[in-house]
């Protein structure tokens, strides 16, 4: 079994309200992405394609089967593999995922990670529940595995996913190939690394409870309790910690009901006191993603995303998938080819410098901001509050404006300029 470093901090929070929770007619979808300190996080645009009958995929460590067509996608991804952290797709649907440990043992082979797990199914599901399903068809064949971060010293976790589109949301927990999945279709739900459905459950691997009674952890009596049955009866320090975590996010949403906006979420991702956003033992906030999802298909899905550490002093830009959509090279990091340390074997025996053009500039601008008595420092700070107070307004102007009225601007490019204005601010 490998390693599932138990000490090593690995935390990442997602958050969901759907109507009425939230204030106007929209899911909301949000995630901060808690990775290793010095890990690069790249924001990657891939268009739609299609695929020749027969085609493969290389993932980060193995090969499926290609599917016939894909969709659009929006990923923020740690650079070095192929998955992602979080991301959405081009017909409004949204995913995060999260690490958990369980007592189904972390196996040591490669197989799919649960970052791949998550971009697998943004490029083939149209709806939050289609792209749920494609998870879980792939889990059972493929199963889950692999190092999850760029070190010599394997790190390995099982996954929950939190799945929105326009109208709900899942929750998607596993164990293994195992999993049990929670619909939501009103109200708030949120996710902190430790397995979170009940009772509740909408849908379950076939096999769950017969493996659960198999084991000895379920007598096959009571109430099917999944986190009860599946989560370890020793938790990782971590995973001990995490429970505050989870609870000051479920009150953070619950204090909000009913009036909870793109605006509310962001500052729920920038709140320190809560460590929903972190900086600590080696780990920190790497990026974050806030998603507006509105109810009337005829409103455009707006994805905010930093592309940059630290929330509270990174601009959430908006993405729309949209005419003059492309990939904005400011966010994009180097690549190594066969020589990158990801795919030699052994792996990541050696490091390389991943850093993108606005992580370069948003490095320096960090430094200034946190010595606060520096007026340069607060200078940045104010351009990044004003720059993303214009984000809103355009995302103010697209819910409210008459549908046939023309945007500004073409909807897909919008990303690139707020990059390119964030990078001049810095420079």
């Amino acid at each position: 079994m490998a390693s599932m470093s138990p000490e090593t901090p690995s935390s990442c929070d997602c958050f969901v309200s759907v109507p009425p929770a939230s204030a106007i007619p929209a899911v909301i979808f949000a995630k901060n992405s808690d990775r290793p300190r010095d890990e690069v996080q790249e924001v990657v645009f891939v268009p739609a394609g299609t695929h020749a009958p027969g085609s493969r995929l290389q993932c980060t460590y193995i090969e499926v089967e290609q599917v016939p067509k894909t969709h659009a996608v929006i990923l923020s991804r740690p650079s070095w593999l192929w998955g992602a952290e979080m991301g959405a797709n081009e017909h409004g649907v949204c995913i995060g995922n999260e690490a958990v440990w369980t007592k189904e043992a972390v196996g040591a082979g490669e197989a799919l990670l649960g970052m791949d797990l998550l971009r697998l199914a943004l490029e083939r599901g149209s709806t939050a529940q289609e792209a749920m399903l494609v998870i879980t068809s792939l889990l059972e064949r493929y199963g889950q595995g692999g190092s999850c971060r760029e070190d010599p010293a394997p790190f390995c976790y099982h996954n929950t996913f939190l799945l929105a589109d326009r109208t709900e949301a899942w929750v998607l927990e596993t164990a293994g190939r195992l999993w049990a999945a929670q619909r939501i279709q009103a109200g708030v739900r949120n996710l902190s690394n430790q397995l979170s459905i009940g009772t509740d459950i909408s849908a379950e691997h076939p096999e769950l409870r017969n493996h659960a009674q198999a084991q000895g952890w379920w007598d096959g009596q009571g109430p099917f309790d999944f986190a009860g049955v599946f989560s370890l009866a020793q938790q990782p320090v971590r995973m001990e910690a995490a429970k505050a975590r989870f609870r000051a996010g479920r009150e953070l949403l619950q204090q909000q009901q009913g009036d909870i906006t793109v605006e509310a979420m962001m500052n729920i991702l920038r709140d320190k006191d809560s460590g929903i956003c972190m900086d600590s033992g080696g780990f920190r906030t790497t990026a974050s993603m806030v998603s507006i999802l509105p109810s009337d298909p005829g409103r455009p899905s707006v994805h905010f995303l930093t592309a940059t550490p630290d929330p509270s002093r990174s601009v959430f830009k908006p993405f729309i998938f949209g005419e003059g959509v492309a990939q904005a090279p400011q966010v994009l990091s180097p690549t190594f080819g066969a020589r990158d340390p990801a795919r030699t074997l052994p792996r990541f025996q050696t490091q390389v410098d991943r850093r993108h053009a606005l992580y370069r500039g948003h490095q320096a601008a960090l430094g200034l901001m946190e010595a606060e008595q520096q007026e340069r420092g607060r200078q940045l700070w104010q351009k990044q509050r004003d720059l993303e107070r214009e984000g809103l307004e355009v995302l103010g102007a697209l819910l409210t404006a008459g549908k046939e009225a023309p945007p500004p601007q073409p909807l897909g490019s919008l990303f690139q300029a707020f990059v390119e204005r964030e990078s001049q601010a810095y420079a």
